[in-house]
């Protein structure tokens, strides 16, 4: 927290029922002994119906402290959301009654939600009254249900200190110490009051984690605990009772609907054995085998101890809770952006059978293999991958990139390749390949725990366009299509220009107000986008608060290529082609002939390169887009038109007309000697990223390009090549001489690419977007509840007029009353528009 911020408003809360003495003790060290400032402190005591004069003992011995009278007996659950009602602060604060702080108990926790601010909970160290041993460093869950406090009771200086000296995320905090972002509290609806005490906090933190927020366990955050208090004088009974049920009630709340299917009838079951194993019952007792022979004593009762009668009660009221319960597990499930398997580290161990009874140690091992409850605990993940390029044997730049996608993540995750274009034929794959109607897309969408999408895909999804969507997205920008349309729309009319860019631009818009990460080709193509976000509004001081460097946000992730060597299959230019001879020099032009593209050039150079060199070879890989819905652009029809008109075609000159498939093109690179791309200088040369330079580098091709894009930077740095100036023939015949017919450079140049492509095979370059998929999270500033720690307060009347007169004296000092009249004119425009917005309930 930087020196000198502005701290939030803290609102603490403490319930009492029936424990003034320690209530008093509690409040007194929130008044005096913390290092909070008094003036952002609100301390907040809820009295539980206590009916024993405990509230006026407390009003009497505490100053500074609001009293909130509860109706009935809430419970802890209720009586802190009652509290939660009254509170001021951006920050609540939830102790329990009978512990005490440390001195800086509150400006650490605070501390760490300002730094942090995809953080919504901290939960701070809780030891024993005295210090010396734990009540809370860590939390545990157990997969029916049961939350625990890991290493409790333990002597704190037997204990490593990396497990309670050290920060880490934790599935919850303890209701006796915790802090919570107020808006967040408020937007889950607080603790749910059905349990009344107990595993109100495990369930508020698990939720939290689903809704992708993190809770974090924070050591300097330090409070001495009188363990059970509240529950003195109260018989064991009751709280079993309510530790049973409410532990259902957090599985049915929270589990997915898959591993709800497996866990619940096996926690049922487990909860049964546990009952008769706790009250010593025989569970063969009523066999009818075991009858007496007097049907007199076959009547009699059967007794039951308290202890087995909580597990019985706690099932039948948990079913008596189910029609709320339902409603409650609907709301969660449909805000969940976290899979179970994305828990099950912050569970700790997951499988830990907590009570040492051996019938029911037996038990729990027989139910978790029976149930497979192991394996329900690692599920895949479910991530979609939509695109709107044609799969099939030929595919184009947006295609490939998707298929590999698919095919990396496939690896770790249940993944889907789906395709919105009328075209799909695709090569035998690992992982499911469909071609879905677009009414059917939005249940693809609903069945996916991530989705991963390109170019317009997000505007045939509606639902998915809701900022306030639960499923995590993810935006690949790697082509810049409306940079794109400005060269390729140039055939049009202006009007009809400026309504495809407008509209191109309003797709990318949403796509970088909706997406929670985004992938690009290139460092340039990352700055471009910085900017992009930045004057929509994403770059929010949460945001880069979270990160800084904002690579969790927006992340380099080029084109890629196989980790393999090319290997031929077939003989596919040389002594193939007529007119090319296996002794000639051939320069490949791999893809497509595009607008932005200077192939032009590239024709007179070789025009140039025929005079001294007969044995140039210029062969284009591929003139018709695979994808029927790309028309083709006048370049190619000029760049035919050029090369007849100078005689080029047939002899030095050579188009393939279709394109060639995707698993066969190293044919055509294996029999090229180098690969060539010329462009015009133009913005989309700046951030585009051209894919068929990767072939190069794949088939070891030296390689010559235009100056002005990212491969030029990288062909000049790396000595890949030859970089020359746009629209200069006589240097890219130079350029194309000296790498066709100067066997040393291209063979250094070989040398070089070898190194070079090990940096962009696919499992390198998709490293980022594998990292996010293992743990995926709504972006920051999309988190549920979200909402600056410290707010701004209005300025008191004094303050405001002496601010007021201050602008006055400005505006006239810098251009006397025409400026004054300006400045006040404009500003009574924003109030109106302000207030506009606030009726209308607008963003602003």
């Amino acid at each position: 927290m930087p020196e000198g911020a502005v701290l939030p408003v803290l609102s603490v809360v403490v319930v009492n029922y029936r424990g003034a003495e320690d209530t008093v003790t509690c409040l007194r060290t929130l008044r005096t002994e913390l290092d909070y400032p008094a003036e952002r402190l609100q301390v907040i005591c809820v009295d539980n119906a206590s009916g024993d004069g405990g509230v006026d003992r407390i009003r009497a011995a505490v100053d500074g402290v609001e009293i909130v009278e509860a109706p009935e007996n809430l419970g802890f659950a209720g009586g802190c959301n009652l509290g939660a009602r009254h509170a001021r602060g951006e920050v609540l604060a939830f102790l329990n009654n009978d512990a005490r702080t440390d001195r800086g108990w509150a400006t650490a926790a605070v501390r760490v939600l300002r730094d942090e601010p995809d953080v919504a909970a901290v939960a701070g160290k809780v030891l024993d009254w005295d210090g010396e041993r734990v009540d809370f460093v860590d939390g545990g869950l157990t997969w029916f249900g049961m939350g625990y406090k890991r290493h409790a009771g333990r002597s704190l200086a037997e204990l490593p200190d990396t497990e309670h000296d050290t920060p880490k995320d934790v599935l919850f905090g303890t209701g006796s110490s915790l802090f919570v972002r107020a808006p967040v509290f408020h937007e889950l609806g607080g603790f749910d009051e059905r349990f009344f005490m107990f595993y109100e906090d495990v369930d508020l933190g698990w939720r939290l984690n689903l809704r992708g927020w993190r809770v974090r366990y924070e050591p300097a955050s330090i409070a001495y605990h009188r363990h059970h208090g509240s529950m003195a004088g109260v018989h064991s009974s009751r709280e079993l009772y309510l530790l049973e049920r409410n532990a259902l009630c957090t599985l049915y709340k929270n589990l997915s609907d898959a591993t709800l299917a497996s866990v619940l009838p096996a926690a049922l079951a487990l909860t049964a054995r546990r009952a008769t194993a706790r009250g010593e019952l025989d569970p063969t007792q009523l066999e009818i085998t075991r009858r007496p022979a007097d049907p007199h004593l076959d009547a009699e009762p059967v007794p039951v101890a308290r202890e087995a009668l909580a597990g019985f009660l706690a099932v039948d009221q948990f079913v008596e809770l189910l029609p709320e319960l339902t409603e409650a597990r609907r709301t969660e499930q449909a805000a969940r952006v976290r899979t179970d398997a994305d828990l099950v580290p912050l569970m700790r161990r997951a499988m830990e059978p907590a009570y040492p009874l051996p019938r029911y140690l037996a038990a729990h091992d027989l139910l978790v293999e029976a149930f497979g409850l192991a394996e329900a605990f690692g599920g895949a993940r479910k991530v979609l991958v939509v695109t709107g390029d044609a799969l099939g044997e030929r595919m184009a730049g947006p295609a490939i990139r998707a298929w590999h996608m698919a095919d990396v993540l496939s690896r770790e995750h249940d993944v889907r390749l789906v395709t919105v274009n009328p075209r799909c034929a695709p090569p035998e794959a690992p992982f499911p390949v469909l071609h879905p109607r677009r009414r059917d897309l939005p249940g693809h969408v609903a069945w996916a725990d991530v989705v991963i999408l390109q170019g317009h895909v997000l505007e045939m999804v509606p639902e998915l366009k809701d900022t306030a969507s639960s499923t995590v997205v993810v935006c690949d920008v790697y082509d810049p299509m409306h940079l794109e349309l400005l060269e390729q729309g140039k055939d049009g009319t202006d009007e009809q220009r400026a309504l495809d860019l407008a509209g191109v631009t309003r797709v990318l818009n949403a796509q970088l107000e909706r997406g929670d990460f985004f992938l690009c080709a290139s460092e340039r193509q990352r700055h471009f986008w910085l900017g992009h976000l930045a004057a929509i509004g994403r770059l929010t001081p949460s945001l880069y608060d979270a990160d800084p460097s904002l690579r969790s946000l927006l992340a380099v992730v080029p084109f890629g290529l196989p980790g393999k060597p090319p290997e031929r299959t077939a003989v596919a230019i040389r002594g193939v082609v007529p007119g090319i001879g296996e002794q000639d020099r051939v320069v490949l032009w791999a893809g497509g002939v595009y607008n932005w593209f200077d192939p032009l050039t590239l024709l007179h150079a070789v025009d140039r390169l025929r005079a001294d060199h007969a044995d140039v070879r210029l062969f284009f890989l591929g003139m018709r887009h695979p994808n029927p819905e790309v028309p083709d652009g006048s370049m190619a029809f000029r760049t035919r038109e050029l090369a007849e008109r100078l005689g080029l075609v047939g002899e030095h000159v050579f188009f393939n007309e279709t394109w060639v498939p995707y698993a066969e093109r190293q044919n055509w690179l294996l029999d090229a000697d180098c690969g060539v791309t010329t462009h015009f200088e133009h913005v989309e040369t700046t951030f585009a990223f051209r894919t068929r330079v990767l072939d190069y580098l794949w088939a070891g091709l030296p390689i010559v390009t235009t100056d002005g894009d990212s491969f030029a930077d990288l062909v000049r740095r790396e000595r890949l090549g030859v970089v020359v100036p746009a629209e200069d023939p006589a240097a890219l015949a130079g350029a194309l001489e000296r790498v066709l017919y100067d066997a040393e450079f291209a063979a250094g140049c070989r040398e070089r690419i070898a190194a070079v492509r090990e940096r962009f095979t696919w499992e390198t370059t998709l490293a980022p977007l594998v990292a996010f998929c293992r743990n995926p999270r709504p972006a920051v500033d999309r988190l549920p509840g979200a909402a600056p720690l410290v707010r701004n307060e209005p300025l008191r009347i004094g303050d405001r007029l002496r601010r007021d007169a201050g602008l006055v004296r400005e505006y006239l000092d810098a251009g006397g009353p025409s400026e004054l009249a300006r400045r006040a004119a404009g500003r009574v425009r924003r109030l109106a528009r302000e207030r506009l917005f606030g009726a209308r309930g607008g963003r602003g």
